[in-house]
C-alpha cells in the first residue's frame, strides 16, 4: 500500500503499484456504476456533479477540493455560490483517468498499471494535484511509479509509450514520451549479456525482458539473443513515437544496418506490400486505419493500401495516414549506403509518388535509390506513370535515378577534399572509388528496362535515345541488350521515318555486337541498310582478326599486326550460317550497285541531251537579223576610215620656220 505515512516513516515501495490515502474525510465503500453514471457508496449524499463527455460522477466537494487546485478554482472563483456541476470535457485520459483520480481523493486503493499510468499522470497534472495541497499527492505518486517502475522495464516502457498516443500534447509536455523513448533506446543498444529476454510482440506465453531481474545465471549463454529482438516491439508504436525511438537509437550509436532493418520491418507491418503489384487494394479482412487509435486490439493491424482514384478525388483518411508514415520513414532512413535494400526503396518511392508525398522527400528518396541502383531489379524499376504523362511507365524517373547514380560514382572517384560534409557522411562505410561492376550491372538493368518500355506506343524516340545514351561507353562490354531494345522499339513503332530510324540506331556500337546479334541484324528488315552494312563490316574485321590471331599463335610470333585476307579466305573460315547471310547481303548490295549504275547512265544521257539543246539555242540566237539603223552606221564607219587614209597620205618633215604642226581637219559627217 502506498500512503503518505508509510512513505515518510519507513521508505517507499513502488513495486506493488497500489495507491491509497488515509485522509479523505468521507467514509465510503467504493464506487458504483449505474447507467453511465458513477455514485459513491457513502452515508452522505453527493453535492457535486462532474461530467466528462457522456459520463457523470456524483461526488462530494471536500475530497476533491483537498486534492485538486483546479476544482478549488472552478468552485470558489465562480459567481455561482451554489455551484454543484462541473464539466471537464478536455480532461486528458477521459472518464477512466478521472475515475482513478477520484478514487485516490476518497482514499480508495488504485491499481497502477502501464496501461493507465500515463493517463492518470496527465489527469493529475490537469487537476493540479500538487504537493502544495497535500504531501504525497497524485502527481508525486504517478511520477514515482513512472521513474522507478515503468522506465526500468522494457515491456512497461513500450506499453506506456503506446498509451500516450491519445494524450497529446500532455504526454509530450510532461516528457513521458521522451523518457520512454530514451529508455527503450538505451535497452535496445545495451549489451544483452546476462539479461533474460522475451518479447512483447510474440505470443502471450512469452513475457517481456526482465531488466530488473538479474538473478538468473546468464540464460543468454545457452540461448543467444538475435540482434533484431527489439524490432517487433518497437513496430507496435505509432509512427511519431517510432520516429522518436529510432532517433534516440541513432544518437546512442547503433549500427545503421540494424536501424534500416527496423525501418523496413515497421514499413512491412504498417504498409503491407508497399503497392508491390501496383495501385491495388489489399485484402480487407484486417482492421482499418483506426489501428492508430491506441487500443491494444488494433496493434497487429496495418494500414491497408488504397485504391488509386482520379486526380481530383480528395485524399481519404487512409491515404493521409499512409502519406504521414511514408514521409516519416523517409526522414529517418540512415544516409549510409546499403542501410536498406534498393528494392524496399523503390517500392517506397512508388508509393510516395502515388500518394503525392512532398517533392523534397521524393528527391531525397530518389538519391538514396541512385546510390545503390546496381542492386535494383527490373520488376521494381517498372514504376507506372501516375502523373499526367502519356507514357505507361515513368521513364523520366528512371532517367533521374540514373543521373543520381552517375553523380554518386563521380563523387566517389573524386578527391575526398572536394566532398561536402554531408556527402562524406552519406558515403561513410562504403567503398572508396568507382566499382566497374556496378556500372555494368546498371547498364544491363537499363537495357532490360528499355526493352520492356519500348513496347509503349507513346514513348518518343528522343526519350528512348537519351536514356540509352545516358551511360558511358565503358559501362557496356557488349551492346546486345541495346540492340534488342532498339529492335523492340522499331517493331512496336513501324511508322517511324527513315531519318528517325537512323538516329535511333546510332546508340548501337556495331563493334560490340556478338555473333548471334550480328546474324540477327544481318537479316533484320527493320534496320536501315547502312546499319546492316556496318554490322557486316565489323563482323568481317572480327573474323579477320580472329583468323590472324590464330595464325599468330601457331607461328609463335611475339608482335602481331592484324592482317585482313581476301574475301574467299574469310568466307571459308566463317560458319555456314554466316556464309548464307553474307551471300544474301552480297546479292542485295550487287542489286543496289546495278540500280545505281543505271541511274548514273540515265543522268549522263540527260546531260548530253542538255548540251545539244544548248548548242542549238546559241545558233538560233546568232542567226537573228540586226536593225537597219545599226547596219547603216557600220557601213558609214567603214567608208569614213577609207576616205581619211586616202586624203592625208605621207607627211613631209617640217622646216625650221615651221615649228608647229597644223591641226588635223575633220570632215563633217553627212548624217
Amino acid at each position: 500500500m502506498w500512503d503518505s505515512e508509510t512513505e515518510l516513516a519507513g521508505g517507499r515501495d513502488y513495486g506493488n503499484g497500489v495507491l491509497t490515502t488515509s485522509k479523505h474525510g468521507v467514509k465510503t465503500k467504493g464506487f458504483e456504476l449505474m447507467d453511465r453514471s458513477w455514485y459513491v457508496a457513502a452515508d452522505i449524499p453527493s453535492d457535486l456533479l462532474v461530467q466528462i463527455g457522456d459520463v457523470k460522477f456524483h461526488l462530494h466537494k471536500y475530497p476533491l477540493l483537498s486534492r485538486s487546485e483546479k476544482i478549488n478554482r472552478l468552485i470558489y472563483e465562480s459567481r455561482d455560490t451554489d455551484l454543484n456541476k462541473i464539466v471537464l470535457d478536455d480532461l486528458p485520459g477521459g472518464p477512466e483517468a478521472f475515475e482513478l483520480a477520484a478514487k485516490f481523493c476518497y482514499g480508495i486503493a488504485v491499481d497502477l498499471e502501464p496501461a493507465n499510468i500515463s493517463g492518470l499522470r496527465c489527469a493529475a497534472e490537469y487537476l493540479e494535484m500538487t504537493e502544495d495541497l497535500e504531501e504525497g499527492n497524485l502527481i508525486f505518486k504517478t511520477e514515482a511509479f513512472l521513474s522507478y517502475v515503468v522506465l526500468s522495464s522494457w515491456r512497461d516502457s513500450i506499453l506506456v509509450l503506446k498509451s500516450c498516443e491519445k494524450l497529446s500534447p500532455w504526454a509530450e509536455n510532461l516528457q513521458i514520451v521522451r523518457r520512454c523513448s530514451e529508455s527503450i533506446a538505451w535497452k535496445a543498444c545495451a549489451n544483452p549479456k546476462g539479461i533474460k529476454w522475451a518479447y512483447t510482440g510474440k505470443p502471450p506465453k512469452v513475457s517481456s525482458p526482465k531488466w530488473n531481474n538479474m538473478n538468473d545465471l546468464s540464460p543468454s549463454r545457452s540461448q543467444p539473443v538475435p540482434p533484431d529482438w527489439w524490432f517487433e516491439d518497437v513496430s507496435l508504436l505509432r509512427i511519431d513515437h517510432f520516429v522518436r525511438v529510432i532517433t534516440a537509437i541513432k544518437v546512442k550509436g547503433m549500427r545503421f544496418e540494424l536501424i534500416g532493418a527496423a525501418i523496413m520491418h515497421y514499413a512491412e507491418k504498417w504498409l503491407p506490400g508497399l503497392i508491390k503489384d501496383g495501385a491495388g487494394s489489399v485484402d480487407g479482412g484486417g482492421n482499418s486505419s483506426n489501428s492508430n487509435s491506441g487500443s491494444s486490439s488494433s496493434w497487429k493491424a496495418g494500414l491497408h493500401i488504397i485504391v488509386a482514384g482520379t486526380k481530383d478525388d480528395p485524399p481519404s483518411v487512409q491515404a493521409k495516414d499512409q502519406r504521414m508514415i511514408i514521409e516519416s520513414l523517409i526522414s529517418i532512413i540512415p544516409p549510409q549506403k546499403d542501410s536498406v535494400s534498393c528494392s524496399f526503396l523503390l517500392r517506397l518511392l512508388r508509393m510516395a509518388i502515388l500518394l503525392k508525398v512532398g517533392s523534397a522527400l521524393v528527391t531525397e528518396l530518389e538519391k538514396h535509390v541512385g546510390m545503390q541502383l546496381e542492386q535494383a531489379t527490373l520488376e521494381d524499376l517498372l514504376i507506372p506513370s501516375y502523373n499526367k504523362s502519356e507514357t505507361l511507365y515513368d521513364v523520366d524517373l528512371v532517367q533521374r535515378l540514373l543521373e543520381y547514380f552517375l553523380v554518386q560514382e563521380q563523387t566517389e572517384s573524386s578527391s575526398p577534399s572536394r566532398q561536402s560534409f554531408r556527402d562524406a557522411h552519406m558515403y561513410e562505410g562504403t567503398q572508396k572509388g568507382t566499382n566497374p561492376n556496378a556500372k555494368m550491372k546498371v547498364a544491363k538493368l537499363v537495357d532490360s528496362y528499355l526493352t520492356e518500355v519500348a513496347r509503349d506506343w507513346n514513348l518518343s524516340p528522343t526519350k528512348f535515345r537519351v536514356l540509352a545514351e545516358a551511360l558511358p561507353e565503358s559501362a557496356r562490354t557488349w551492346d546486345d541488350g541495346v540492340y534488342r531494345a532498339v529492335d523492340s522499339y522499331l517493331k512496336a513503332h513501324p511508322m517511324l521515318s527513315e531519318h528517325e530510324r537512323k538516329r535511333l540506331c546510332r546508340v548501337i556500337d556495331c563493334q560490340k555486337l556478338s555473333m548471334e546479334a550480328c546474324m540477327h541484324a544481318a537479316q533484320n528488315e527493320r534496320l536501315p541498310l547502312r546499319v546492316v552494312v556496318q554490322v557486316l563490316f565489323s563482323e568481317q574485321v572480327k573474323i579477320s582478326n580472329a583468323i590472324a590471331n590464330s595464325s599468330r599463335k601457331e607461328a609463335g610470333e611475339m608482335h602481331y599486326q592484324p592482317m585482313i585476307p581476301n574475301r574467299k579466305t574469310l568466307l571459308e573460315g566463317a560458319p555456314q550460317s554466316f556464309q548464307e547471310g553474307w551471300t544474301a547481303a552480297i546479292e542485295d548490295i550487287n542489286t543496289l550497285k546495278f540500280e545505281l549504275e543505271s541511274i548514273k547512265t540515265k543522268y549522263l544521257e540527260l546531260q548530253n541531251d542538255m548540251e545539244i539543246l544548248q548548242v542549238q539555242f546559241n545558233k538560233m540566237k546568232n542567226k537573228k537579223q540586226a536593225s537597219p539603223w545599226a547596219t547603216g552606221w557600220k557601213k558609214l564607219s567603214k567608208f569614213t576610215k577609207t576616205v581619211e587614209n586616202h586624203d592625208i597620205g605621207p607627211q613631209v618633215p617640217a622646216t625650221g620656220d615651221q615649228t608647229r604642226r597644223t591641226p588635223r581637219r575633220w570632215r563633217n559627217s553627212i548624217s
